[in-house]
């Protein structure tokens, strides 16, 4: 009896292996829990914290072997034009979804993907927290963050952040660089015509130039600039308008 007694309690032994996977279990979902949270805390400081740099500039850093034009400054320091051109080139309904914009989505899927349906929060996650490439990997964590981020900053930050990191030249970064390097005036003088030229290039910068732009460029900018009008007299600008 005692033999078997042995045998019966040596059998219901869990195998070392699935002591090991067990183990691995674990230390996978604490691992997951802590990324989530520095994740987090990282959303919650550019909240509040100007960005300091982002991968993407510091690939860009890397190519030019020169250092970059760019200087932060707050969202009253950028001209109105300037914000409503921007939406209007990029996410003309970015006051009315919560990151994703569902018909555009939709639009592009049926369009077979050749125009993209990204918004302007999802750009803002892209430049601030990721880098850019079209793996699954990072599309996945773009559409993980973008509601976290769309819950915790209001919509007027999410276009502060995006306007402060958008690539407007080869290494020329945010809003108030921008208007110095291609028109020699700040961020808040820009004219709407200004504007319109800077939300023209915002899609393909290293390729399209706002002063010198050629006739596909300034047919894109009055096309903005007639969208730009049209959010303003029917409220969509309502989310971060002054």
């Amino acid at each position: 009896m005692a033999r078997r007694t042995r045998k019966s309690r040596t059998a219901r032994k869990p195998s070392r292996l699935r002591v090991w996977a067990q183990g691995l279990r674990r230390w996978l979902w604490r691992g997951l829990f802590g990324a989530a949270a520095l994740m987090l805390v990282w959303i919650l400081l550019y909240a509040v914290v100007p960005v300091p740099t982002t991968i993407y500039m510091i690939q860009e850093r890397a190519r030019l072997g020169e250092p970059l034009e760019r200087n932060w400054v707050p969202m009253e320091q950028i001209s109105p034009h300037l914000a409503r051109a921007a939406v209007a080139a990029e996410d003309a309904n970015f006051c009315l979804h919560w990151g994703f914009d569902m018909s555009a989505i939709r639009d592009a899927i049926a369009d077979g993907a050749a125009r993209g349906g990204s918004t302007i929060s999802q750009q803002t996650v892209k430049n601030a927290f990721l880098w850019h490439g079209r793996s699954w990997f990072r599309k996945a964590l773009e559409a993980a963050i973008t509601p976290v981020m769309e819950l915790i900053w209001p919509k007027r930050r999410v276009l502060e952040v995006y306007l402060n990191v958008a690539e407007f030249a080869p290494g020329v970064f945010g809003a108030e660089a921008a208007a110095q390097h291609h028109f020699g005036v700040s961020a808040a003088d820009l004219t709407e015509r200004q504007a319109s030229l800077l939300a023209a290039v915002l899609p393909n910068p290293q390729e399209r130039n706002a002063s010198a732009p050629s006739d596909f460029v300034n047919r894109r900018a009055r096309s903005i600039a007639s969208g730009a009008a049209t959010i303003r007299a029917d409220g969509r600008d309502d989310c971060f308008a002054n």
